[in-house]
């Protein structure tokens, strides 16, 4: 079995999450990942039409990301490498 890297989306691409928040310093890069796992079953649960176990504020608020900067850093990340890449 092949070990997954972290460093990776789901479709193999590498991944750019900011380590810190940009406003206040708190570490974010870590909570990154299993936001983006837990989400996805969020959004799945909303397109089926089915009630959703947790939502986005519920998520962040497990993963302890309690200030509102870290939140916008986490919420209004784009994976922009695919587009960047041709240009290196």
């Amino acid at each position: 079995m092949a070990l997954e890297r972290k460093d990776r989306n789901h479709i193999g691409d590498i991944v750019i999450i900011p380590v810190r928040c940009f406003s206040c310093g708190k570490v974010i890069g870590e909570a990154y990942e299993e936001y983006k796992k837990r989400y996805a079953v969020y959004k799945s649960s909303i397109d089926s039409g089915e009630n959703p176990k947790e939502t986005p504020k519920e998520i962040l608020d497990d993963l302890e990301v309690d200030r509102y900067c870290c939140r916008r850093m986490i919420i209004t990340h784009v994976d922009l490498v695919r587009e960047a890449a041709p240009y290196e």
